[in-house]
């Protein structure tokens, strides 16, 4: 393998490997991705996948925002995205509190430092679940929708979407919980 392709491949790694951990990026419109809703809450059209119910033990107000985050189910990722058009983890998460109207910060190494601390076992519906993936410390987030699930915007197979939290690769990368409603 030539020098040239070589450092052109690790780049391209890096690239992706930045994926979440995108710090400050200033979004721009993912090509061919639908326009941003009339509504902030309203996801783009054709995208609102089959509807996914959390345990009972959801609040009207967090049923809300879970459903607000369900609804972005198969928007694309998009690195340094934070709206519709394209999302990374912590765009998607600040863009789903702030419909409800509860500010976050942008970068997930400062959510992570938001609201108290969980342990894994009391998390709840809308609480903030986090991993250690591109880089040390907490470097992607999803929220939390009961059970052992959670929504989020991954790079791999580029859409948002809902995973386990207990399956092997994210039970290794797990490094904490945080409660922020």
């Amino acid at each position: 393998m030539s020098s040239v392709l070589r450092a052109g491949l690790v780049l391209l790694l890096l690239m992706s490997a930045s994926a979440c951990a995108a710090r400050g990026a200033t979004p721009r419109p993912f090509p061919g991705a639908p326009s941003p809703p009339s509504s902030a809450t309203a996801p783009p059209a054709g995208v609102i996948p089959p509807a996914v119910t959390p345990p009972a033990a959801a609040t009207p107000a967090t049923q809300l925002l879970l459903d607000t985050a369900l609804a972005y189910r198969g928007v694309p990722y998009r690195n340094g995205g934070s709206d519709p058009s394209g999302f990374d983890c912590s765009g998607f998460v600040q863009w789903v509190f702030a419909q409800h109207g509860l500010r976050l910060p942008r970068e997930v190494h400062a959510q992570y430092l938001v609201g108290n601390t969980i342990n894994l076992d009391d998390v709840q519906p809308g609480d903030l679940v986090f991993f250690e993936t591109v880089s040390r410390g907490a470097s992607h987030v999803g929220i939390a929708l009961g059970g052992d699930q959670f929504v989020h915007a991954p790079s791999s197979r580029g859409v948002v979407r809902i995973e386990s939290y207990t399956t092997d690769y994210w039970k290794r990368r797990y490094v904490g919980a945080r409660r922020v409603s």
